[in-house]
């Protein structure tokens, strides 16, 4: 049995009402124009839904509990609302800023951040690096008092909507590819260019960009952290943006079961359900079986990330394991709704294209494979079981 508070359970409650009455019935218009309406930031953030763990003073309730954030996405997938990306802006982003920042960036930037007034992106990504961060070309480079940024960045979540940027840039490349240094880029500042919002395969309703800097010119009050420590602070947010990515997979797995299971039991094959054949039968009771078992090891991770013991290694295992898992039920839910499942006005199409990238962002399932051998093939590895 899954272990929410009564309090976390109010939240999944009201939670859910606010998506069905202000973002679901929208979900269709959202995909058409390409970008989610910034008004629906500003009213998850009047009614709490945004940002939940800054203290009080900042907005927010004062709980680091992730299985807050746990729940956000679990409804968020169950509603058919994964494109509007209010956990990358929530929980992912604003992380950087509450433990790289000090006390008056924080107060500077949450706040606005937490009643969704301001939205948050995170660019890392550029056209030659994406995994590997140490072929990243963009450069953050002190001088006269400031910092000067120049470089591009693509394929960047919320970067149409985007207030708020946190950009790495390399602040030593000549001497050290790994000094990186992150800043805080705001909507305004000269030399800060958005290129088109990208046409993409799935996920239509999220806005993706390219970026642009030239000779953009960054306060020092913007450097988060202290400079050249920038890839270190982004290695330690990959374990908890991969367990996000879990959250995510294995509630949009079990939300396309359950479209496919109702879409089987009407749907008449010589006469009779779908769901009376023997094959449908057998696959549906593996997917059933193969996502309950990680819905525990995820929730699992989501214990063990409170206590402050999950690991990279076990992150990856989740991240590739319910992006698959993922995969394979979408597949089979296109499979079992038949020439519907092609159609677009049924969910199982929109979720098909859109979870695609789910194998791609947060790390590839090679790198996720690539993270768990490391481990594996190590002096130190030892078996669960030994």
């Amino acid at each position: 049995m899954r272990n929410f508070t009564e309090e976390q359970n109010m939240l999944r409650d009201a939670y859910r009402k606010f998506l069905e009455s202000e973002v679901a019935p929208h979900m269709d218009r959202f995909r058409e124009q390409g970008i989610v309406d910034r008004v629906i930031f500003e009213k998850a953030g009047e009614q709490g839904f945004l940002m939940i763990w800054p203290d009080e003073q900042y907005g927010g309730m004062g709980d680091s509990d992730f299985r807050f954030e746990q729940i956000i996405i679990e409804e968020t997938a169950r509603q058919g609302c994964g494109e509007w990306f209010n956990t990358l802006h929530s929980r992912l982003v604003g992380s950087y800023i509450q433990h790289f920042g000090n006390e008056e960036q924080r107060q500077r930037f949450l706040p606005s951040c937490v009643k969704g007034e301001k939205i948050l992106a995170i660019a890392m990504t550029e056209p030659d690096a994406g995994s590997d961060l140490a072929g990243m070309r963009t450069t953050l480079k002190e001088e006269d008092g400031h910092y000067v940024l120049n470089g591009s960045k693509t394929y960047i979540s919320n970067g149409i909507n985007a207030d708020y940027v946190i950009v790495a840039g390399k602040s030593d490349p000549e001497n050290n590819p790994h000094s990186m240094t992150l800043c805080v880029v705001e909507r305004g500042m000269e030399g800060f260019e958005r290129g088109r919002n990208l046409d993409k395969m799935g996920m239509k309703a999220q806005d993706t960009a390219e970026l642009f800097f030239s000779n953009v010119k960054v306060p020092k009050e913007n450097i988060l952290g202290e400079v050249g420590h920038g890839f270190f602070y982004l290695m330690q947010g990959l374990a908890e943006e991969r367990l996000i990515a879990a959250v995510g997979s294995i509630a949009n797995a079990r939300h396309a079961f359950n479209l496919t299971r109702t879409f089987v039991q009407e749907r008449k094959v010589f006469g009779k359900p779908l769901s009376t054949k023997q094959n449908t039968q057998f696959k549906m009771a593996e997917m059933d079986a193969e996502i309950e078992v990680l819905e525990v090891f995820v929730d699992h991770l989501v214990a063990l990330h409170n206590e402050g013991k999950l690991d990279a290694n076990k992150a990856a295992k989740a991240k590739l394991q319910t992006t698959e898992i993922e995969w394979k039920m979408l597949d089979l839910g296109v499979q079992l709704h038949g020439g519907a499942g092609y159609m677009t006005e049924y969910p199982i199409c929109n979720m098909f294209c859109g979870a695609r990238v789910n194998r791609i962002l947060a790390g590839s399932s090679e790198i996720m494979k690539l993270i768990i051998s490391r481990d594996i093939f190590s002096d130190t590895y030892t078996s669960n079981l030994d």
